[in-house]
């Protein structure tokens, strides 16, 4: 599956919970969704608070699954290509270089 498919099953899940609809506890907007995978990325630091290698490697990828999730949702919302903006960054950072 690639990240098309990937968004187009997240809007699949998003419409199926009814968090496009204007009432929707959950609204779809740009700012809910950066604040929703910042909280995200934390719990995911929270795996590594103590110790170099996650307790419960299913637990980790469920919350990376979350980031993944989120991120998608926001750059549709941006009406950002991700993967085009991925490749791009790529290309630039071969360009660049980093303190040893």
């Amino acid at each position: 599956m690639d990240l098309r498919q990937l968004s187009e099953e997240m809007h699949r899940f998003v419409g199926a919970k009814g968090w496009y609809e204007v009432e929707s506890p959950r609204p779809q907007t740009p700012r809910n969704i950066a604040t929703s995978l910042a909280i995200e990325a934390a719990e995911v630091l929270e795996h590594f608070q103590w110790d170099e290698t996650p307790a419960d490697r299913a637990e980790l990828a469920a919350e990376l699954a979350d980031v993944t999730l989120y991120l998608l949702q926001l750059a549709s919302l941006c009406q950002i290509d991700l993967e085009q903006a991925v490749l791009e960054k790529l290309k630039v950072n071969y360009t660049r270089t980093w303190d040893q």
